[in-house]
């Protein structure tokens, strides 16, 4: 009896370890934003879709810096001009702990995260407007953990991005649903090894 209350005790313990150790210092993220819809702040936004791939390193607990590469398309109606996007940068996300500053988890298995980025970025559309220059955004986000390493992830987001061309500045509020997958060091290094 006193072997089982044991296990029983080991596994619950393990299983609230695990909910935090894919966060921890020493761990690799890498996913992407598979869906972006925008709703536009400048006349003529509309809808887009992109792909956004990320990877990060968690530099401390809860603390990651990494990099982005962003690419899309947009296209409002049949018959309006298609639109082109492209970043590449580096960002930077800080997931808060459970009862931080008063903000609880709504499920027990995901967390709340802040991400930032900034970069060299742009914007071409078939009618000659475009932008050309610093790409930068921030915004909340949750991440619900579906197995210890794997967590679906939804992102509220500013994006901006100013510089040259016939646009000083466009912006816009984009909802990103997507994955991240969380690597231990020692599993990083092991794939790394096995890949050569």
């Amino acid at each position: 009896m006193k072997k089982l209350i044991l296990t029983g005790i080991l596994a619950v313990a393990g299983l609230t370890t695990t909910a935090n150790a894919q966060i921890q210092k020493g761990n690799w993220m890498v996913g992407s934003s598979l869906i972006s819809s925008n709703f536009g702040l400048n006349t003529g936004g509309g809808y887009n879709i992109q792909i956004q791939p990320k990877g990060a390193y968690f530099i401390e607990d809860n603390v990651a810096v990494g990099g982005y590469v962003d690419l899309g398309f947009a296209k409002v109606t049949n018959g309006s001009p298609t639109e082109f996007n492209y970043g590449v940068g580096g960002l930077g996300r800080y997931y808060l702990s459970p009862g931080e500053k008063g903000v609880d988890n709504l499920l027990n298995h995901g967390r709340w995260f802040f991400e930032a980025n900034a970069g060299l970025g742009g914007r071409s559309v078939e009618n000659g407007n475009s932008t050309t220059g610093f790409d930068f955004g921030v915004g909340p986000g949750y991440s619900y953990f579906i197995t210890p390493n794997i967590g679906l992830e939804g992102l509220v987001k500013y994006r901006g991005q100013t510089g040259f061309g016939n646009e000083g500045l466009n912006s816009n509020i984009t909802f990103n649903v997507g994955f991240s997958i969380f690597i231990p060091t020692a599993k990083a290094k092991q794939i790394a090894n096995e890949a050569r």
